[in-house]
């Protein structure tokens, strides 16, 4: 591998930068002080909410790009960079089909607010995890905003248990299986593959300068655009065969060892 020529670093944060705690490692914040001295450009992509993003990575948020919810939002700093919006009438379609579908907990996902109906309070627990700012409403139909994309999850998997009811939306609509217990649904560009082709475009940068870093089937189109494309040990099969490299598990700093050969390089 020739990291030399490096100028963009793009990592999706659950399951890739943050560990099995959701933290974010002390060594991948000095890491990232020495990328910033070498011009290295940091991007953090991910399913999750903007706000839930720079939360975790609060100290430099002013410093990176954040992708937020899959690619559907896109801000650096202060700047808005990339907004792509669910239409209402294909809201209106996934949640009528949505309605029966048992067990699952759909969740309208706007550029700062999240929302959902108070049917669980052990789900509304466990959102504050990944959605630091949301608000429990009486019907998602009724709700006014700009919504990105509509997050569901089931407490036993994902795959099993919500993908076959929402396979058939493909196409019109990206659907995508996120992690273990979740599916997001959003319009067909607002994915991470498509937020990164923007950046590069935006930024001239190659796919030779861009390197990448993902576990899940929501990073497969971002993996592709980059030819330092690393799986996580721990990542879905999909992503080990898209990757053109595999690093360490996210609960052994697979990250921040690559992150060291791109500094020393």
């Amino acid at each position: 591998m020739n990291l030399s020529q490096i100028k963009m670093v793009v990592s999706d944060m659950d399951g890739t930068l943050l560990n099995s705690n959701h933290e974010v490692s002390d060594r991948f914040f000095e890491l990232f002080d020495q990328l910033q001295k070498k011009g290295i450009l940091f991007v953090a992509a991910s399913g999750r909410q903007y706000n839930s993003i720079v939360d975790k990575l609060d100290t430099i948020k002013n410093d990176i790009v954040v992708v937020a919810e899959n690619g559907g939002y896109v801000r650096r700093n202060e700047e808005e960079l990339l907004a792509t919006l669910l239409p209402k009438d294909k809201q209106k379609i996934i949640l009528d089909i949505l309605d029966t579908v048992d067990n699952i907990h759909p969740v309208l996902c706007g550029k700062q607010n999240s929302y959902l109906t108070g049917n669980s309070d052990s789900f509304a627990d466990l959102l504050k995890q990944y959605y630091s700012a949301y608000e429990i409403v009486e019907d998602l139909s009724m709700v006014d905003a700009e919504i990105l994309k509509i997050a569901i999850y089931h407490f036993e998997s994902s795959e099993q248990h919500i993908y076959p009811a929402v396979q058939h939306l493909e196409g019109d609509l990206k659907v995508k299986v996120s992690g273990p217990n979740w599916v997001d649904i959003s319009s067909p560009d607002a994915n991470k593959g498509f937020a990164l082709q923007k950046l590069q475009e935006l930024y001239n940068i190659k796919p030779s300068e861009t390197m990448v870093f993902g576990d899940y089937n929501n990073d497969l189109e971002m993996l592709a655009l980059a030819e330092y494309s690393f799986a996580m040990a721990n990542a879905h099969p999909n992503v080990k065969k898209v990757a053109h490299y595999e690093t360490e598990s996210n609960d052994h700093f697979g990250v921040e060892r690559i992150l060291e050969k791109l500094i020393k390089a």
